[in-house]
């Protein structure tokens, strides 16, 4: 840990919040959001979801179990800062090979600790997320240096963000034991979770680049194609939301989650807006409309489709349905297409970390692909 090296995480609006360096001694930009999840930091620094924010840790320990190489969501950390209140002195725990404090800085993630993440938290709440920046031993200037270095940084709004962490090129996850179905993945941002639960049911996964084209897509003869997560503004996904129409023309079985449901929201006519602060952690409570049925799912999103709990709608290609929504605020949470073979979700069914409560939809992608055929 680079003990007693001053700190400060300072806020668009010039909210300045002081402590010491933890991981990368540096300066670093993005937007400040928080996540509420108790466990499984590690997942969340390298969900690609989370690039270019700085994440602010609302439980108060992190680092106690260290870091290992088998929980990694993705090959990198993918967060642009780091913010926690009481770092882990020394990890403890039978699968850590080292502590986080020396991942982050092995891997140039600048962090903060030792600041009140309570009150952060509660001023992003009430204020929304913002941009922000932490800065640490040499690049800590005076407050009007640093406010001015926040406001002059790109906010999220109008980011297209997913190019930078796609795949350069399509690779295979095989169907463990006898192959069932073959499934073109579309690379915004996925997590490496994904397709291991996909491949338990027997799927083939063809983890693609996100500029794929149908045609390229046709080549493997998908029996479906899957929609990930991912990173910025889905109003920036123009060419992905024109792929799922030519997916939804075809009739060929769709499942996406996160970005992928706004991406599909978008190809049924839905628009897209930005969250006050944004759903993060692993214990968001979500309706099923058509059962009532709640929900504890695992998130990561700033944006939503626009939508109402339960709202029928008409698309070009037939009838469409909010399906899920949040107990909390009522956001947008799921979309069926009531005349097609398509549906998606707002949050992580493969939730790394996090609860099984929507584990099933996997399945339910099965049954579309095999009431396909």
């Amino acid at each position: 840990m680079t003990a007693h090296t001053p700190a400060a995480l300072v806020l668009e609006d010039g909210r300045i919040f002081r402590g010491e360096a933890y991981g990368k001694v540096g300066r670093t930009l993005g937007e400040v959001v928080f996540t509420t999840g108790m466990t499984g930091y590690q997942e969340t620094l390298t969900d690609p979801s989370y690039h270019r924010q700085i994440v602010v840790q609302t439980a108060p320990q992190i680092g106690n179990t260290g870091w290992n190489d088998e929980d990694d969501e993705s090959d990198k950390i993918w967060v642009a800062g780091y913010a926690v209140r009481d770092p882990a002195r020394r990890p403890s725990n039978w699968r850590s090979t080292r502590s986080l404090d020396d991942e982050l800085t092995r891997q140039d993630v600048v962090g903060i600790s030792g600041i009140d993440t309570r009150t952060l938290t509660r001023h992003v709440r009430e204020l929304g997320a913002m941009r922000g920046g932490i800065f640490s031993g040499p690049e800590l200037a005076s407050d009007e240096q640093m406010v001015a270095a926040v406001k002059d940084s790109s906010g999220m709004v109008g980011a297209s963000l997913a190019g930078d962490v796609t795949t350069a090129s399509t690779y295979v996850i095989p169907a463990e034991g006898q192959k069932r179905f073959t499934v073109a993945a579309l690379d915004m941002g996925i997590k490496a979770n994904t397709p291991r639960m996909m491949a338990q049911r027997g799927i083939e996964i063809h983890v693609m680049p996100l500029a794929s084209t149908m045609d390229e897509i046709l080549e493997i003869a998908p029996d479906g194609l899957f929609l990930s997560n991912g990173p910025g503004d889905p109003a920036t996904t123009d060419a992905q939301v024109e792929l799922t129409r030519q997916a939804l023309d075809r009739k060929l079985p769709l499942f996406g989650i996160c970005f992928g449901n706004q991406v599909l929201g978008r190809a049924l006519g839905r628009g897209t807006y930005k969250l006050q602060y944004g759903h993060r952690g692993i214990n968001i409570p979500v309706i099923d409309q058509e059962t009532g049925k709640v929900a504890i799912t695992a998130q990561n999103h700033g944006f939503a489709v626009e939508g109402e709990p339960g709202e029928e709608f008409s698309t070009d290609f037939g009838r469409a349905i909010v399906s899920h929504h949040c107990a909390n605020d009522g956001a947008v949470e799921g979309l069926r297409l009531l005349d097609g073979p398509a549906f998606s979700v707002q949050y992580h069914p493969e939730a790394a970390a996090g609860p099984h409560d929507a584990a099933p939809l996997f399945d339910k992608f099965v049954d579309l692909m095999s009431e396909a055929r």
